[in-house]
């Protein structure tokens, strides 16, 4: 099943929703299979984790967990503001993402 998200990697987001609310960052990973993705430093968790060999340290590792589509926006560098998008097409048949506040092409 294929799930249509039209955040991509690199993304400014605001988290809209959960315990880490109102925090914005940029989108790390994308996993669109569980509909989820990884914003940097939201949603910390720890994990204990066993050394594995000489290069694989073990202890406490404090890593960003995913969360789901609908609990993150897209911010617009432009205008700051959260924002919806809206796909348009440019003369050459590009698709590109466009801000519906502002009008700014999100694609660069």
């Amino acid at each position: 099943m294929k799930t249509a998200c039209r955040i991509k990697k690199n993304d400014k987001v605001k988290i809209i929703a959960g315990k880490e609310k109102g925090k914005i960052g940029k989108v790390l990973k994308i996993i669109r299979k569980s509909r989820r993705l990884i914003v940097e430093n939201a949603n910390m968790v720890k994990r204990h984790t066993r050394a594995g060999g000489p290069s694989r340290q073990g202890g406490i590792i404090e890593k960003e967990s995913p969360l789901d589509f609908s609990n993150v926006m897209l911010i617009c560098d432009k205008c700051m503001q959260n924002i919806r998008i809206k796909m348009k097409e440019l003369e050459d048949g590009k698709k590109v993402r466009v801000c519906r506040k502002c009008g700014e092409i999100l694609d660069k």
